[in-house]
């Protein structure tokens, strides 16, 4: 079957891409408001962008009528936000931030979230979470819709720190088995850890080298 997205609804096109890139990575994120109140939302539009320094990238989806989401908001304004990751044990808390809180109400207050003081960012951090990476904005665009009614944010942010569960950390490495992370499909449904495979990467001369041996 061959699709033209242009011929599609928005909600269509919207339905496509989460049942075809997937299992997609969450992002648990913190964001605060000028007035101190902290904003909990998780995002699945989520990724890594660059290395050197560390940089992740969030899509946060408009609102009907092109408003900014509170954490998009939040961050364009006070330049920083805290990206947790979502694991078996706070999916929950995760799915129940998503509730669509009034603006001025804080989800973490109302669902007794624990936070604890960042070290390079005002936003607190959420204890439940065994990876916690602090970040300052790199980069903000307004993507998608019309140019005077965009229908996205795309946020790139840096990450100044990294906090990682010791249990977590093996010589420079992450143990995937013990984080349990979870990932998002399409609809209301979650992926979990069930074990991986390795493939080695051959080289250019391995893969000359296998050539010959099977012309022999």
């Amino acid at each position: 079957m061959k699709i033209d997205p242009k011929n599609l609804q928005k909600v269509d096109i919207y339905k496509l891409l989460i049942g075809s890139v997937l299992p997609r990575p969450i992002a648990w994120v913190t964001s605060m408001n000028s007035n101190g109140t902290i904003n909990a939302a998780p995002f699945s539009f989520y990724n890594i962008v660059a290395t050197d320094p560390p940089m992740i990238s969030i899509s946060c989806l408009r609102k009907p009528g092109g408003k900014m989401k509170d954490t998009a908001y939040n961050i364009a304004k006070e330049k920083e936000f805290v990206v947790h990751v979502v694991d078996e044990s706070n999916v929950a808390a995760v799915n129940d931030t998503s509730i669509d809180f009034p603006t001025e109400i804080s989800e973490v207050e109302q669902l007794d979230l624990k936070m604890i003081p960042s070290e390079k960012v005002r936003v607190p951090r959420i204890l439940h979470s065994k990876i916690q990476m602090e970040c300052k904005l790199f980069q903000m665009q307004s993507l998608g819709g019309t140019e005077t009614e965009p229908n996205t944010d795309f946020i790139i942010g840096e990450i100044v720190t990294f906090h990682i569960d010791d249990s977590l950390y093996d010589q420079g490495k992450i143990k995937t088995d013990l984080l349990q992370p979870v990932g998002r499909l399409a609809g209301v449904s979650y992926s979990k850890w069930g074990g991986s495979f390795a493939i080695p990467r051959p080289s250019y001369q391995e893969w000359l080298e296998d050539q010959k041996d099977r012309m022999k």
